[in-house]
């Protein structure tokens, strides 16, 4: 499988972000976060179902939303929106399998460190496509 997405964050709808894949962080991830809360929050009170997408020069984001968590996703303008978004769902999944106490997020304790052991979960989706390639030999 090729790399899609280059980023990943996965955020409550209060802003604060649970889990973050970034290569190149230029913005703190609980501010962006935040902000990315804002807009979505924002978009659902303008219009039904809220921000599913949106660009910003060469890059595109892409929102999933499931039991009140934003799954977002970063990628080059190129790759389908359909395809991100699948991937997200994928995502989305493995995330509320691993951490089912979560599909209720009232209940949770704010506490983020429990998921910083979700990045063993997706390694395979960013891993770089050469080094997939050298593994198979």
């Amino acid at each position: 499988m090729v790399t899609i997405m280059d980023e990943l964050w996965i955020i409550t709808q209060d802003g604060i972000v649970l889990f973050n894949h970034i290569y190149n962080q230029k913005v703190e991830a609980q501010l962006f976060g935040a902000l990315l809360s804002a807009i979505n929050t924002f978009a659902e009170e303008v219009s039904d179902g809220g921000l599913s997408n949106f660009e910003l020069s060469a890059r595109q984001f892409i929102l999933f939303k499931k039991n009140d968590v934003l799954f977002i996703g970063s990628a080059n303008k190129k790759i389908k929106k359909e395809i991100i978004s699948k991937q997200l769902e994928s995502i989305s999944d493995r995330f509320f399998e691993k951490y089912p106490a979560l599909i209720n997020i009232k209940d949770w304790d704010n506490d983020i460190t429990i998921f910083e052991s979700f990045e063993e979960e997706i390694k395979e989706i960013f891993e770089d496509s050469v080094k997939k390639f050298w593994k198979g030999f």
